[in-house]
């Protein structure tokens, strides 16, 4: 079993944005939010609507605003790199397809929409085919993992 990297290495910022990312995206911090909006509101007849209360929720909203774009731009970045690198496996894992598909995402966009091409033309001539459900049926699908498993366990016992 590979052993992952260690996470306790991680630097303060990429703690920090981890735990605000998973915070920021819970039920928690959205009832927060509503219920300081609702107080807000409701302390409106208290200081008569008052500049200085609408400048309140204008300014901590912007503030809020502003450091959570670059919040949700880290994760963003950090998932699409994960994305890719599970991507780049399976393409490295599955015999017969091209590794020159692994790290496309860097090409021009030009190049991006040349290989577009290419997969809209084999997309139109599999429309062409049989019914797609006969090659893609769950049994199948059943019957390829019980293959894996089984294969997957001989590795591991010739690597003992």
């Amino acid at each position: 079993m590979k052993s992952r990297p260690d996470t306790k290495k991680n630097n303060f910022f990429e703690r920090f944005s981890n735990a605000a990312t998973k915070f920021t995206g819970s039920s928690v911090a959205f009832i927060l939010a509503t219920l300081t909006v609702i107080t807000w509101a409701v302390t409106g007849p208290i200081f008569d609507y008052s500049e200085t209360w609408q400048l309140v929720i204008n300014t901590g909203t912007t503030i809020i605003t502003f450091l959570m774009v670059f919040l949700i731009q880290k994760a963003q970045n950090k998932d699409s790199k994960a994305i890719q690198l599970k991507l780049n496996e399976l393409i490295a894992a599955q015999q017969g397809a091209s590794n020159r598909m692994v790290d496309i995402e860097d090409l021009s966009e030009k190049d991006l929409d040349q290989l577009h091409s290419f997969y809209v033309t084999i997309a139109e001539l599999a429309k062409k085919e049989a019914d797609i459900h006969c090659s893609h049926s769950i049994d199948v699908a059943k019957a390829l993992n019980e293959q894996k498993v089984k294969s997957n366990k001989h590795f591991k016992q010739n690597k003992e």
